[in-house]
């Protein structure tokens, strides 16, 4: 194996998203959005937890930013909630809230970290899902129009966008299953959805064009999660299960936004609620980028399984397997795969992994300085190696970020699920780094090189999905 470094210039990050830190969601004029409604939907979140005070990052951000300072972050992803900056979701803007934002990145940018910020990560202003949300045609111009009194207000100070996080799980957690906002269960509308996503982060990439000037460092990109799927044996049928699943999964949003097309697997996956995206939709969202982000948590495993709605695939969990809390197995090389993949597959297009991370179990108290959680800092360890990998492998690789810098809402797990590099206890709101987060700051320090220090043991498991 290759002696471990990462250049100088790799950017060392952490990320969270707003509804799931922040807390104080109607703050300083700010709307309602999809998610606050959500939460309060009985049986929707498990225990009926809810984001009104979260991690309390919208007061105690300044306190998370001499967190960020400790660990020597060079970049913090976080998203903006919408509904604070359009309270209705379109029209009159919020100063209050913008202020908010404009404070934040000010002082980012004092402390030498720089900001990444996503557009959307799921909080829908709750007046623009009463209109239909992503199924309504006019979606596509809000989004382009909230995105641009952002620029206007932000874009001379904030190096990197990303337009919109994990389009596939909007459309699959909230259109398709109903595990997540707005709570639907329609194929038709989750094929629908995926169109007027793409073509609103279309929009916002137009918008950011026309509104920021162009230079180096100021970026604009998509994050996607990819899933690399593999067939559960070399059987045709488990073979062309893992291609659907691929295909519905990892495809259906990158085909669109780096080549003009829909990955042709799609209609056979949709039936009758598939419809063919016009040639005005596959142009407008295939706008040139700056970057990808690449979120990546686990891998499957799949066969074929005719019973399954919509996919008829199904996920074969490897019994001696390390699993998360989140039931997903531990899989380093799969984000190998997943980056060497997406340079064979869509060319050398600069990557991020903009999410990564391991939910284990942690108690709600803590003694002491440090919380020691060996499996998260053994997950951390082999997935950094994993990344260097990629690396020694000709990937354009560019930077990481940890999810999360703080343990959050986990959406509809509520708060039974603990990714963050630093311990939250919610019942006073007191931050405790845990052993991760030593050995991150480590790993950012000597640029990777205390990765040298011990071998990680060979994986095994079947091969990836022919894509």
């Amino acid at each position: 194996m290759a002696s471990i470094e990462f250049p100088p210039d790799f950017v060392w990050g952490a990320a969270t998203a707003a509804y799931q830190v922040e807390g104080s969601p109607l703050a300083d004029g700010a709307g309602t959005s999809s998610w606050h409604r959500f939460v309060r939907t009985p049986g929707r979140v498990r225990d009926g937890d809810t984001g009104d005070v979260a991690c309390d990052h919208y007061r105690r951000w300044p306190e998370d930013l001499q967190l960020m300072r400790q660990l020597g972050l060079t970049s913090y992803r976080f998203s903006i909630s919408w509904s604070r900056i359009l309270p209705e979701g379109r029209g009159r803007v919020n100063p209050a809230g913008l202020a908010h934002y404009e404070r934040k990145v000010d002082a980012l940018l004092a402390a030498g970290i720089a900001p990444n910020i996503t557009l959307y990560h799921w909080d829908l202003p709750a007046e623009l899902d009463d209109r239909g949300g992503w199924l309504h045609p006019d979606s596509v111009d809000w989004f382009g129009d909230y995105a641009e009194v952002l620029f206007k207000a932000l874009g001379d100070r904030v190096p990197m966008w990303a337009t919109l996080n994990e389009p596939w799980v909007i459309t699959d957690g909230g259109y398709l299953h109903g595990t997540l906002a707005p709570g639907h269960r329609s194929a038709y509308e989750a094929a629908i959805a995926a169109r007027r996503l793409m073509c609103a982060h279309g929009r916002a990439v137009q918008a950011f064009r026309a509104q920021v000037p162009a230079r180096p460092d100021r970026q604009i990109g998509l994050v996607v999660n990819i899933e690399p799927k593999y067939p559960a044996s070399q059987s045709t049928a488990d073979r062309a299960a893992a291609a659907r699943a691929d295909a519905y999964m990892n495809r259906q949003f990158l085909d669109p936004a780096l080549r003009g097309q829909t990955p042709p697997e799609l209609p056979e996956v949709f039936g009758e609620a598939w419809v063919d995206w016009t040639a005005d939709e596959l142009a407008l969202a295939r706008q040139p980028l700056d970057f990808v982000g690449i979120n990546y948590y686990t891998r499957a495993v799949v066969r074929d399984d005719p019973s399954v709605w919509l996919l008829r695939a199904a996920p074969v969990r490897q019994a001696h397997a390390t699993h998360t809390e989140t039931a997903w197995e531990v899989y380093p090389p799969g984000l190998t795969d997943t980056l060497v993949w997406f340079k064979q597959h869509y060319g050398d297009l600069p990557l991020y992994v903009t999410e990564n991370g391991s939910a284990f179990y942690d108690p709600p108290t803590v003694d002491g300085p440090q919380l020691d959680d060996p499996l998260r800092t053994d997950y951390l360890r082999r997935h950094l190696r994993a990344l260097h990998a990629a690396r020694e492998a000709g990937v354009n690789l560019k930077g990481y970020y940890a999810w999360s810098l703080l343990d959050n809402l986990e959406w509809a797990h509520g708060y039974s699920k603990r990714f963050g590099l630093i311990h939250v206890d919610y019942a006073t709101q007191k931050r405790t780094p845990k052993a991760t987060a030593a050995l991150y700051t480590k790993v950012i320090a000597s640029q990777g090189r205390c990765l040298n220090d011990t071998a990680a043991p060979p994986s095994t498991g079947p091969g990836p999905a022919p894509r």
